[in-house]
């Protein structure tokens, strides 16, 4: 029986570490809300400025932006994931020189990547035509498609330096430089797309410099800051010996966000199908537009648990790691819990936000309660799936987000929206099932299925 002052000592020792990796983890998110923020007002606030033009320019850019996300975008957030593992725990075993290593890996491994990408954006009008879509908005989504091109390239080499800072906890370049590029972008969008007239062309060109500018303005800091001296990124054929190992975190990792973001797009494609569809499809529109927004936040939370779980699983201390992973789960439920509280209680007037029309209010106002559970359920699934990153464990997290969406998710939804008669509430209820189950597994995983051996085997295996 151990000694009750040993026992006391031990719950005092770590109520500090806990309180500890809250003001830690909660000071890292708090700033990486305002760069996720920043990142996604580029495409959002091009998509408005085009959208004032006219109607049918609106409909195409939407439809291009929506492909480009799932096709492109998507992939290259997860193959960086790759870096919050590799980085982070480089970072916490203190092997500095890595970080400039790995981070030009995966540089080299995403332009790579961009060439068949880029490959399927050239074809984008006949693909969309091959699957029946309106032949003028198919033609404007391939000229945005097309101009974008640029854009992924410079998104490969940004989302790489953004890993290499976050995995340091060095929040304020990026937010410095994300705020400096929105500045930016909102006037040269507006020059582009009205004073030299290039239309759709100048909203996607707009893009492509801001990403360009902003990876080269984290290029400079990161070249020149004494802060990363002995952490720098630098050009070496060495890059092309850790593709192997990058790749075997980054596609697995890919695979995970790639799915998540598709689930949602699938939906509101099969929406489009239903009676009233431009009812539907609004609704659903909605929804996916103010869970996305509060996402921004909980990827935040995501994104402090898997560098500060990767930073101590690095050092060694799986004490502090299970802090950091606790502690994130426990902010992201009180925040969720927080927003869904506002957001029902709000529910007869927050669809205003975006429409005028009464049933569209309305409809917003009953599909409102699942939406709120759903807002808590990715919340927390984000910051279990920034754990699963952070810890190495992304096939994990692949094979839960197949079956948790593809297996179960989506097929519910479709039972209670043509079967059921639910319609765009079933398509809902289908991704709140499909969330519930994702933090459902990786919580049983984590709080359960891993011994303390496995986490510190992860950890040497992937830094050293």
């Amino acid at each position: 029986m151990e000694d009750p002052l040993l026992v006391k000592a031990k719950q005092e020792e770590n109520k500090k570490i806990r309180w500890e990796k809250l003001k830690k983890v909660a000071s890292m998110a708090a700033p990486m809300v305002i760069v996720n923020i920043s990142q996604s007002l580029l495409q959002a606030t091009s998509t408005m400025i085009v959208g004032h033009k006219n109607e049918i320019s609106l409909a195409g850019i939407s439809l291009a932006s929506s492909i480009a996300n799932v096709t492109g975008f998507s992939l290259l957030v997860g193959l960086a994931g790759a870096l919050e593992t590799l980085c982070g725990q480089a970072f916490g075993a203190r092997q500095y020189e890595k970080l400039g290593l790995y981070t030009f890996t995966s540089i080299v491994s995403l332009l790579i990547i961009c060439f068949p990408i880029s490959l399927l954006w050239i074809f984008m009008e006949n693909l969309l035509l091959f699957f029946h879509q309106d032949p003028k908005i198919s033609e404007i989504a391939s000229v945005y498609c097309l101009w974008l091109i640029p854009a992924l390239f410079g998104y490969s080499v940004l989302q790489s330096l953004i890993r290499y800072f976050q995995t340091q906890s060095m929040i304020f370049p990026m937010v410095i430089t994300s705020l400096t590029v929105l500045c930016f972008h909102l006037p040269v969008c507006w020059v582009l797309v009205y004073t030299l007239g290039l239309g759709t062309k100048g909203a996607a060109l707009s893009i492509s410099i801001s990403y360009w500018l902003n990876a080269g303005l984290l290029w400079l800091y990161m070249r020149h800051s004494r802060v990363c001296e002995g952490k720098r990124v630098l050009i070496s054929m060495d890059a092309f010996g850790h593709m192997s190992i990058f790749f075997s975190l980054a596609v697995p990792s890919a695979i995970m966000v790639s799915l998540e973001w598709s689930a949602f797009e699938i939906l509101i494609l099969i929406s489009g199908v239903l009676p009233n569809s431009k009812l539907e499809t609004s609704v659903i529109s909605l929804c996916v537009t103010t869970s996305s927004l509060h996402y921004n936040l909980a990827t935040a939370i995501g994104a402090a648990a898997s560098t500060n779980v990767a930073n101590e699983l690095g050092a060694g201390n799986l004490v502090a790691a299970k802090a950091s992973a606790i502690v994130a789960i426990m902010i992201a439920a009180v925040e969720s819990s927080a927003a869904s509280f506002a957001l029902f209680m709000s529910r007869h007037v927050w669809g205003y936000a975006y429409s005028n029309v009464p049933e569209v209010i309305r409809y917003a106002a009953e599909i409102t309660p699942i939406l709120c559970i759903s807002i808590v359920m990715d919340s927390l699934s984000a910051s279990l799936t920034g754990i699963v990153r952070g810890s190495g464990k992304q096939k994990i997290g692949a094979y839960v987000n197949i079956a948790a969406f593809y297996i179960v998710g989506i097929p519910i939804g479709l039972v209670f929206c043509f079967v059921l008669d639910f319609k765009v509430k079933g398509l809902w209820i289908g991704v709140l099932s499909g969330c519930t189950l994702q933090t459902l597994t990786l919580s049983h995983y984590y709080i359960h299925q891993m011994d303390q051996c496995g986490m510190i085997e992860a950890s040497i295996v992937l830094v050293f």
